[in-house]
């Protein structure tokens, strides 16, 4: 009992570990808030007198703020306090969505998404540059579990507040308890002493914020995360359009093929935790790429099974769910990780969210649902070759 008991203090004392957590309950938020987005589209639809096609804008606008935001964040984060920052952030957050139930009008929303979007940018891009700085060199595992957390708040999310949705204005309430986990979370970060600095901060004569910028890798590291998004993003969305267009089930067995492809992709996270203190990121990032550019090719041998497709929504969940900490872990081995350097990687992130998902929707709209999948497969080959352009550009860089 003694043991346990000193071990438990022990982690207590762990301060590296103590931040860690701190930055998972962000990316639990994260999570929420995507998995909440889809069960109120109807009901703001409604609120605010518009279609449900003309509310897909909303998401669209939501990620120009998150890339500025993004893009901006980097220089924030170089030069002030974390944890301040990102308290005040997620204080506004809280704020903003607690109004978004209250607003009679559709530009009024979409201009409150705009926002939002800018200041949910501080919480999805600094937490991985943070826990770079934290646990340096050991910072895989870390990173793994906090996209893990992001998984897991998704995952959740639509039976939490699905249970909501049923009841007359039961989606307002969705939006104020997600208000209240952000004011919470702010609260706990604005009394969070201890906000990490790079090394570059800590040291003399090393590298500075204004030295000279690895762009190639830099870059590389920006299209990795583009393309990997894309894919990733364009399955996720689209296998429901997919699936009732080739009338291979009904509306129902489409929402579950798409909950099993979030749950392999939230078990594949988790595994990963273990699997980033045993292997290189750079293996796991090959297993990664090999195993999804594997089962993305089964719907060209099998298009019209059902079957198959369960086993690529299973499959691509499983295999694609470490790539993106295994790129970003790749990339804060490579280089001298900044604030800065870490936005303008993460803007490749932003980017191929708000892009590919949205191009992969016109084309199907122009030559129809199989689009999809060849969409799907061109974009993990393109994760390829920047992955494999980014282990070229290590070597030079180290």
């Amino acid at each position: 009992m003694m043991q346990i008991s000193q071990k438990l203090k022990t982690l207590g004392q762990n301060k590296g570990l103590l931040l860690s957590l701190n930055y998972y309950l962000l990316f639990i938020y994260l999570g929420l808030g995507m998995g909440a987005a889809g069960p109120t589209i109807p009901s703001l639809a409604s609120q605010v007198g518009v279609s449900i096609g003309t509310m897909g804008l909303l998401f669209v606008i939501g990620s120009i703020g998150y890339t500025i935001g993004t893009s901006l964040s980097g220089r924030v984060f170089d030069r002030f306090p974390a944890h301040p920052i990102l308290g005040a952030s997620m204080l506004v957050c809280a704020a903003l969505t607690a109004f978004v139930p209250l607003i009679p009008s559709f530009w009024l929303l979409a201009a409150l998404y705009f926002v939002r979007g800018i200041f949910d940018s501080m919480a999805g891009a600094s937490p991985n540059t943070l826990l770079v700085w934290v646990h340096k060199d050991k910072a895989a595992p870390y990173i793994n579990a906090l996209h893990f957390f992001f998984g897991f708040g998704a995952f959740i999310s639509p039976f939490i507040f699905g249970l909501l949705v049923g009841f007359e204005n039961g989606y307002r309430w969705i939006f104020w308890i997600l208000a209240a986990y952000a004011a919470l979370v702010g609260i706990r970060l604005l009394t969070l002493p201890g906000s990490p600095r790079p090394e570059h901060a800590k040291t003399e004569n090393v590298q500075t914020p204004k030295a000279k910028i690895p762009y190639p890798m830099v870059f590389a590291a920006a299209f990795f995360l583009f393309f990997y998004v894309g894919a990733e993003l364009s399955f996720a969305n689209w296998i429901y359009t997919y699936t009732i267009t080739l009338n291979l089930t009904n509306a129902a067995g489409a929402a579950f093929l798409n909950s099993g492809f979030w749950f392999s992709f939230t078990f594949g996270r988790l595994i990963s935790i273990p699997l980033a203190i045993r292997f290189k990121p750079a293996q796991i990032v090959s297993i990664g790429l090999a195993g999804a550019l594997l089962f993305a090719l089964v719907p060209f041998i099998f298009p019209h099974s059902l079957t198959a497709l369960w086993i690529v929504a299973i499959g691509l969940g499983l295999f694609m769910a470490p790539i993106w900490p295994g790129g970003f872990n790749l990339a804060g081995q490579s280089l001298v990780l900044t604030a800065t350097i870490g936005s303008i990687i993460l803007l490749g992130d932003s980017l191929g969210g708000m892009v590919l998902p949205s191009a992969t929707g016109k084309i199907i709209e122009w030559a129809g649902a199989p689009a999809m999948v060849y969409l799907v497969f061109a974009s993990l080959v393109l994760n390829l070759a920047a992955f494999l352009l980014m282990l070229k550009l290590r070597q030079k860089v180290k």
